[in-house]
C-alpha cells in the first residue's frame, strides 16, 4: 500500500520467516535488559525487495515494513485471553 501510495515502482515482496528457541544469553538485544534467563523465541524475518527504486526508498520500504501491524503485535507484549464458548 505504502509503495503504491508514494509511486515506488515495487515488483514483488519475498518475506522469509525462521523461528527458534534461544537462551536469554544468547540473545543480542537483551544483554542490557532484564531478560537474561531462560528461553526466549527468536523470529528470523528476510525481506527481498525487487524493483525499479533507489537505495533511498529501498531502506523507507523496509523501515515501513517494521511498522506494519503483525511486525509490532510480534515484537510487543502480546496478552492472550481465552475464553470457553
Amino acid at each position: 500500500m505504502y509503495a503504491e501510495r508514494k509511486n515506488i515502482a515495487l515488483e514483488s515482496i519475498q518475506v522469509e520467516l525462521s523461528h527458534q528457541r534461544i537462551t536469554g544469553e544468547n540473545c543480542a538485544d537483551c544483554q542490557e535488559c532484564e531478560r537474561q534467563t531462560g528461553m526466549l523465541d527468536e523470529i528470523g524475518c528476510k525481506i527481498h525487495l525487487t524493483g525499479d527504486f533507489d537505495e533511498a526508498q529501498h531502506d523507507r520500504l523496509l523501515e515501513i515494513a517494521r511498522h506494519c501491524p503483525v511486525h509490532r503485535t510480534l515484537t510487543g507484549s502480546v496478552n492472550i485471553r481465552t475464553f470457553e464458548v
